[in-house]
């Protein structure tokens, strides 16, 4: 069995153990930011864990009112610059804590006295060093080089963390769901395997998402570039429609994520368009009324997880599209040309 799926299919167990094990680390952090009166927070990652800070910004803001930058690791590593200040908490999302940027992020940003914290997957990293605060992944050894366990682990610590910083029922109870909703949307394996048939000579495609799932499409397309070697373009649906959408003719592949939530109508509505321009449309969504329009209709059997949380979930048929494309194209998904598990940038 290959790497990457057989960490896919470990995901709703990795996450079981990352929101038992992570509370009272979770808690003093919390702890840390109401002493500090945290009013910014800045958050430093690259590559899949950058997604994952994309959907810590949107759930900062969404239910804490927190506004969330994502550093630019370039303003402190090659021009010497320090944009944090007490009152800020600078996170950092490493899966193995060795990104030399987002290390140097963290180590500038407490010189220059903000709280510092990070999630990782390696409990002794460079990251941990240098960081006040640190929460695990708690997703055991990842030896696929496209990270897929470690990136829904770090959502999930992302969510206890906001969850426990406002005291949030709804997401505290959707986060016990989690786990069962993953092994859930896991029996969409099968079909999968036989979908990706049709999509062997897709050489580039537009991953569709909106709202707090703009994590979903940014995720996706990774995958798919990374192991399918695709030209994978994720957008908002609002942006794709302010430009982009002109790319669109008869045949042009195109993925849109649909959950039910606050997105969820205008996410139909741009199927709809999507189809009157010819596109091939491969639709992820709970309901049939999203699934319509789609050439492909990935049906996610979940219901009752809030919104704030279907990102947890819906990634699960992108990295198995991925994976299964992969292995369809004749590549192997576990060791991508050209790329290593840990990338040293700075």
């Amino acid at each position: 069995m290959n790497d990457m799926v057989r960490e896919i299919r470990e995901q709703p167990d990795w996450i079981e153990r990352a929101l038992e094990l992570e509370q009272s680390s979770v808690q003093a952090l919390v702890r840390a930011m109401s002493d500090r009166d945290i009013k910014h927070v800045i958050i430093a990652a690259r590559g899949t864990s950058d997604n994952a800070a994309t959907y810590a910004k949107y759930l900062f803001e969404i239910v804490a009112g927190i506004p969330v930058a994502l550093a630019a690791p370039s303003v402190y590593t090659l021009y010497d610059a320090t944009p944090a200040a007490p009152g800020t908490l600078v996170m950092g999302i490493s899966q193995s804590g060795q990104g030399t940027d987002v290390v140097h992020v963290l180590a500038a940003a407490r010189k220059a006295g903000a709280l510092t914290a990070c999630i990782t997957n390696s409990r002794d990293s460079a990251i941990t060093r240098v960081s006040e605060h640190t929460l695990l992944c708690r997703a055991g050894d990842e030896k696929a080089v496209a990270a897929t366990k470690t990136y829904t682990t770090s959502l999930a610590v992302v969510a206890l963390l906001v969850a426990s910083l406002t005291r949030n029922v709804e997401l505290q109870e959707g986060l016990a769901k989690i786990p069962q909703a993953m092994r859930s949307a896991l029996d969409l394996e099968e079909y999968l395997h036989g979908a990706v048939e049709r999509y062997r000579y897709m050489e580039e495609c537009a991953v569709l998402a909106r709202g707090i799932n703009q994590a979903t499409a940014l995720e996706t397309a990774l995958k798919l570039t990374e192991t399918c070697y695709i030209l994978a373009k994720p957008y908002s649906g609002a942006d794709f429609l302010h430009g982009p959408i002109a790319m669109v003719d008869a045949g042009f592949p195109c993925i849109l994520f649909a959950p039910e939530g606050k997105a969820f109508a205008s996410q139909v509505d741009l199927a709809h368009k999507l189809t009157e321009r010819g596109a091939e449309l491969i639709v992820i969504a709970a309901s049939s009324d999203a699934l319509e329009a789609a050439t492909t209709r990935v049906q996610i059997p979940i219901t009752g997880i809030p919104e704030l949380l279907s990102p947890l979930p819906f990634i699960v048929p992108g990295q198995l599209l991925a994976y299964h494309l992969s292995r369809t194209r004749g590549n192997n998904p576990d060791a991508p040309r050209g790329l290593n598990k840990v990338t040293l940038t700075r």
